[in-house]
């Protein structure tokens, strides 16, 4: 297919957004198998399950590095073949997680899934650039296709390992990989890159997007605290397996579902930033993250406490994660991949900190602790919207 060129007004077809959502989803939800089934990946190598608790974070980690390193050439070099490159690799990987035996190496496999997976976030500034006046509602269903991913990748591994074992669950997201680059090969357009300097200077503006626009600052921390919070799915893994619950990996992985509520709610939330009301959005959002995190602290031992609280905080932190991604990308087109990357290092460094103070929390004092965690950076986002709201009327 032709290039397309920044000025272009030419729109994405529907099946083209809906497969960018999908493939999207399927990249980032390899960082997220392992969350419940780390006691049965543990016992495998025979550590604590605190300890195998690491390859989440170090999957964030890599995630992290991905977006600081790699999704800023989507500027400089042609999205697709990025794309395309990206999604090999992790192929590779993959393929290959299955057959390692020591646990070292489950770690460095970890973060390398994390480096790669950034090919949804090299996605979500090509779905923007090509939407023309529907910038919010495309975010808005390649995010949801994202934060599905992420929440079926729970469902999926849990049921997998289940039924079969835990290495057959990156298996099969393999053969979901090829899938997706055959889409994106055969389906997606090339769009010429925006910017024309060395690699070094290519980073370099990315962090001076950070002093051109305060609201990305506010954004990025307000995001990475925000995903703090919703990497609780951890810890709260550790709390269902034991008593009053003793839930089987598969039961735990069902609890991804109730975040699906916080999925569907993303395309709206996209739609409404469109038409200008993102402070208020965000405003009532950042209350039902602060109800849901004190529910779960106040009432753990609770089944329906905990479906209340995850359905709530998984729309809180949906909610604004949405509408900062919609909002950013209205700052500069032309450096939509570098501004993504500030956003997204931050949003993604939050969840990889949550997980490790969240792992922390639970061996210091299990899960009073990590409740009181949630609360207190719930309250954060909180009081930071109270403040941006109350100098917007002034």
């Amino acid at each position: 297919m032709s290039d397309i060129s920044l000025n272009s007004k030419s729109q994405l077809s529907k099946s083209q957004v809906l497969g960018m959502a999908v493939v999207a989803g399927i990249c980032v939800s390899n960082i997220y198998y392992a969350q419940p089934i780390l006691h049965q990946i543990a016992e495998t190598f025979g550590i604590s399950e605190s300890k195998m608790g690491i390859m989440v974070g170090l999957g964030q980690v890599g995630y992290g590095a991905g977006l600081l390193t790699l999704v800023p050439l989507g500027d400089k070099v042609n999205r697709k073949k990025l794309i395309l490159i990206l999604l090999a690799i992790l192929f590779c990987i993959l393929a290959g997680i299955g057959i390692v035996s020591n646990y070292y190496f489950i770690f460095l496999f970890s973060l390398l899934l994390g480096l790669t997976a950034v090919a949804a976030q090299v996605i979500l500034p090509m779905a923007a650039e090509l939407s023309g006046n529907e910038k919010g509602k495309n975010v808005g269903i390649i995010f949801t296709g994202i934060l599905v991913g992420i929440l079926m990748a729970r469902v999926f591994s849990g049921y997998i390992s289940e039924w079969s074992n835990w290495k057959m669950v990156y298996y099969i997201s393999a053969g979901f990989t090829i899938l997706s680059l055959a889409f994106v090969y055969f389906k997606l357009p090339s769009v010429k890159p925006s910017f024309s300097d060395s690699y070094l200077k290519l980073i370099s503006s990315s962090f001076y997007q950070l002093k051109r626009f305060p609201q990305l600052r506010l954004y990025a921390v307000m995001g990475g605290i925000a995903f703090s919070i919703f990497s609780f799915w951890t810890t709260l893994t550790f709390l269902l397996v034991e008593k009053p619950y003793n839930y089987s990996s598969d039961t735990i992985g069902l609890f991804g579902m109730l975040g699906i509520a916080g999925a569907l709610v993303a395309p709206m939330i996209g739609k409404a930033s469109d038409k200008g009301g993102s402070s208020k959005t965000q405003l009532i959002a950042s209350i039902v993250l602060l109800f849901g995190s004190a529910v779960i602290f106040l009432f753990p031992t609770y089944l329906m406490s905990i479906i209340l609280a995850v359905i709530c905080i998984d729309v809180g932190v949906q909610s604004i994660q949405v509408t900062n991604v919609a909002l950013i990308y209205r700052l500069d087109q032309k450096a939509n991949s570098r501004i993504n990357t500030i956003y997204m290092t931050s949003y993604f460094a939050g969840g990889a900190i949550g997980t490790f103070i969240g792992l922390k929390c639970w061996e210091l004092g299990g899960w009073h602790y990590v409740g009181m965690q949630l609360v207190i950076f719930s309250l954060f986002v909180f009081l930071m919207n109270v403040i941006k709201t109350i100098k917007s009327n002034k």
